[in-house]
């Protein structure tokens, strides 16, 4: 049987000379493959006690709601600023070359919720660490982060210190 970290295609040179660029799209092609990296992911969360998932756009949808959807549990999404109709909070946060804003519904997250957000990728961290931020300004508390796949040398984790978090696939560089 395949490995997981076999259906990700591994694209070199590309967004530029030296980087690796890990293409999940490979996973969601193939229909194996896209069902062992929700059932992985999802297992990742057995024993954890927790009300809600949360992902961010647009590969948090694609993983998470499965993983809602499997054990019962509401989704919230997390998405880019502007695309949200209701009231929103927002938080701005770093890229390598500027910032980016996500937003969340105010009432998304109720005080006292414990919330696993579920995303396909944690490279530098900058983007979970906003969304944890939007969480707990909500009154909700972070119990589980779970990635599909992680870039270990871009150091993500040390962003997301303190948190549970875990990855399917890990890989050594970026």
């Amino acid at each position: 049987m395949k490995e997981l970290k076999d259906y990700v295609r591994s694209i070199p040179d590309f967004p530029e000379k030296g980087i690796i660029f890990r293409d999940v799209t490979s996973v969601l092609q193939d229909s194996e493959g896209l069902h062992r990296s929700i059932d992985e992911m999802q297992a990742h969360l057995a024993g954890v006690d927790f009300d809600v998932v949360v992902g961010p756009e647009s590969r948090g949808f694609i993983f998470g709601v499965p993983v809602a959807y499997n054990l019962n549990k509401p989704f919230v999404p997390v998405r880019k600023k502007g695309k949200l109709p209701c009231e929103t909070i927002e938080e701005e946060y770093d890229l390598e070359y500027g910032t980016a804003v996500v937003e969340i519904h105010k009432d998304a997250i109720l005080p006292g919720q414990k919330v696993v957000i579920i995303d396909d990728l944690i490279a530098t961290g900058g983007t979970t660490k906003a969304i944890i931020r939007l969480i707990e300004r909500l009154g909700g508390e972070v119990v589980k982060i779970v990635f599909l796949m992680e870039l270990a040398g871009l150091c993500g984790r040390k962003q997301l210190e303190g948190y549970d978090v875990a990855s399917v696939i890990c890989y050594e560089g970026k």
